[in-house]
């Protein structure tokens, strides 16, 4: 096999790789890559049709990129909507995500509880996550959820909910507290500080 051939495989195997990211930033940046090895592959060989096709295919994916990253920082993106702990689309949505909540929350059993508020984090009409959190006292907002579907995990909700949508300190906190024992977290990026095995935020 020569150089060209491996090129149009790896390229073809990435291509195909990309289309099974749940993430999809993700997948975009992964087809634009693959797009481009191929228009080298393809031009190499004077396919022009598959050349023209791939260049168009990466100037779309790089189109909405852009758009995803405009978005990313942009508050109106973003709303959250406070619900019940019973509220039945809220029980729904935390049971199609049952299995991956438990991966990131194993502690996690259940919204209800005392003096528990749950919040969805709407994307338009699209749920990116939910957030569980009770009043530990003292100012304080303990998170005992902070969930995001993979869709959503490139577009950092978390920034807006924890910094900027003023969800905590319209409910007259100074403080928030993360679940302990979460798995991957996060926080540290959005100026959590790690205090044994959570993370605190003071809040402005």
């Amino acid at each position: 096999m020569g150089w060209v051939d491996a090129l149009g495989w790896f390229g073809s195997a990435l291509l195909v790789f990309s289309l099974l990211q749940a993430r999809i930033l993700r997948l975009r940046v992964l087809n634009t890559v693959a797009c481009v090895i191929l228009v080298v592959f393809n031009a190499v060989l004077d396919v022009w049709p598959m050349v023209a096709m791939n260049v168009v295919l990466a100037a779309i994916n790089l189109w909405f990129i852009a758009r995803m990253l405009r978005e990313r920082g942009d508050e109106r993106a973003y709303t959250v909507l406070p619900v019940g702990a019973d509220d039945a689309y809220l029980q729904h949505f935390l049971g199609v995500h049952r299995a991956d909540i438990a991966r990131f929350f194993p502690g996690f059993s259940g919204a209800q509880g005392a003096a528990r508020s749950a919040y969805l984090v709407q994307h338009g009409d699209e749920t990116a996550g939910v957030i569980v959190v009770h009043d530990a006292g003292d100012g304080t907002a303990q998170v005992d959820l902070d969930y995001v579907t993979p869709r959503f995990r490139d577009f950092a909700p978390g920034e807006f909910v924890f910094r900027r949508s003023g969800l905590f300190t319209d409910a007259g906190f100074r403080r928030v507290v993360t679940a302990p024992g979460m798995v991957a977290p996060y926080y540290d990026r959005l100026g959590f500080t790690r205090t044994g095995d959570h993370f605190t935020l003071e809040l402005a």
